[in-house]
């Protein structure tokens, strides 16, 4: 099946046309071929030749082919690589969240009570999603924890180094704010949960879908800054030339420009935040407890450490991502050898194109600066662009597996293998689960007597096998 061509899929919006390119290079484009113009119109109407040796065209046009699709592949790799760290994400999550849920035992031989053990290992469950949307706003650049989808994951965590009140200075690492982080500071507990209402401050995610990645969060009392803050769309976005007046604006009344509110995060301005580790330890020590408590076998507690593991070396890998961009020398020799080569490029084809050289030249522009515009775009693919990665849309998919695996009751198997409804050995013998339990301890075909032994099974194995090979078809 052809998968759906994505330019010609559903209608042109405003929203479309900002996942393009164009309205960040247009400017450029439309330089460059006034640029074009000015050459043809001065060599062909005036007595004046601008027409220069086009011999080193082809070379530099191969070298500079050459960069450029390095550049490309190396953002794109970035890119690739991000997906697939959250990826690792989704799966430590799942696996660390089954497997609490099942091998950690709700029977107890202390004074616990099994609903007590519930609510902890549900706790212990929530912080995995925790993980991953502190992850998500650490990629982008928002420090802190009152967020409205990730605060009433961890409002319960101890908040003071010696016990559940203290003074300012014993305030756990998890709970200070960051130095220009402007989050209202927060001391009560949640008070409510609502997994089904929406909050009043949540945005729609910029996907395109109208799915809202807050809507099946919970509702918390206190007042927490959106889960998604992305900037907000001006006409500079669609005319770049007019940001040089918000520079003006900005340098004259000596306003500091706001940290990661522009569309893209400035080069070299990293982030850094302290939570995702803060969970991380949680839970790691979560396994020591339970180990302390032989609660869980050794098998399945290097099994909870091997996710922990996994979940702290994935952090480090998106944190190499987003902190460490192509080397700006690098990209600024590109860039400026992709404008200089496309300054002189109309006055050595001028001569042989002819009135063609202008949109030659526009499109040669297009062509090279649109590649390096998407390079850089996709560079870092944890912020809101519309290129890059839906990091909302991850966070939602771990909420939902792990709620379906909460959801899940973990029944003894003989509960429900031994059910009407199950046809083991079909086709070769249709008889259910139960019919078959209760013909005695030993099995026998029904064309065959009884024997005491598995002589009949292993026939009716060998039929079994035999039926399927003759029906499937590859």
């Amino acid at each position: 099946m052809v998968a759906a061509n994505p330019l010609f899929r559903g209608s042109w919006t405003i929203k479309k046309l900002q996942a393009t390119v164009v309205n960040d290079i247009w400017p450029e484009v439309l330089f460059f071929s006034l640029v074009a113009t000015m050459v043809y119109l001065v060599t062909e109407k005036t007595s004046h030749d601008l027409n220069i040796n086009n011999g080193l065209l082809s070379v530099l046009g191969t070298v500079l082919g050459l960069v450029l699709s390095f550049r490309t592949s190396s953002a794109y790799e970035r890119y690739q690589e991000g997906r697939k760290m959250w990826s690792n994400i989704t799966i430590a999550s799942r696996n660390f969240a089954q497997q609490v849920w099942i091998h950690v035992p709700v029977e107890r031989k202390d004074d616990s009570t099994p609903l007590q053990n519930v609510i902890e290992k549900k706790s212990m469950i929530n912080l995995v999603l925790a993980f991953a949307v502190s992850v998500k706003h650490f990629l982008r650049d928002e420090p802190g924890v009152y967020y409205e989808d990730l605060y009433p994951l961890i409002s319960f965590l101890p908040r003071y180094a010696n016990g559940p009140s203290g003074k300012d200075d014993e305030l756990l690492p998890l709970w200070q704010e960051e130095g220009d982080d402007h989050h209202r500071h927060v001391t009560d507990p949640v008070a409510q949960y609502n997994a089904d209402t929406m909050s009043s401050g949540s945005t729609r995610r910029a996907s395109g879908s109208s799915s809202d990645p807050e809507k099946a969060l919970p509702i918390s009392a206190p007042p927490l800054k959106p889960a998604r803050m992305p900037p907000s769309t001006s006409l500079a976005d669609f005319f770049p030339i007019l940001r040089i007046f918000k520079w003006f604006k900005r340098v004259l009344s000596r306003e500091p420009r706001p940290k990661g509110r522009g569309k893209r995060r400035r080069l070299y301005e990293y982030v850094e935040s302290h939570v995702p580790l803060e969970i991380v330890l949680v839970l790691s020590n979560y396994t020591a407890w339970l180990m302390r408590k032989g609660l869980v076998q050794p098998a399945i507690a290097s099994s909870f450490t091997s996710n922990i593991t996994s979940l702290s070396d994935t952090l480090s890998n998106l944190e190499r991502i987003c902190n460490t961009p192509l080397p700006f020398a690098y990209q600024a020799h590109l860039r400026i050898s992709i404008w200089i080569y496309l300054f002189f490029l109309p006055f050595q084809i001028e001569k042989a194109f002819g009135a063609i050289v202008i949109p030659g030249t526009a499109f040669a522009a297009f062509l090279l600066l649109g590649f390096l515009e998407i390079g850089q775009e996709i560079e870092n693919p944890f912020n809101y662009d519309l290129n890059d990665l839906d990091l909302d849309y991850f966070c939602q998919s771990i909420q939902k597996e792990l709620a379906l695996i909460t959801a899940h009751t973990a029944p003894d198997p003989p509960q429900f293998v031994f059910s009407p409804l199950n046809h083991p050995f079909a086709p070769s013998d249709n008889r259910n689960a139960k019919e078959l339990a209760e013909s005695g301890p030993h099995y026998s075909r029904p064309d065959e007597p009884k024997e005491a032994s598995y002589a009949s099974l292993r026939r009716t194995m060998v039929r079994h096998w035999s039926d399927i090979s003759k029906t499937a078809r590859f």
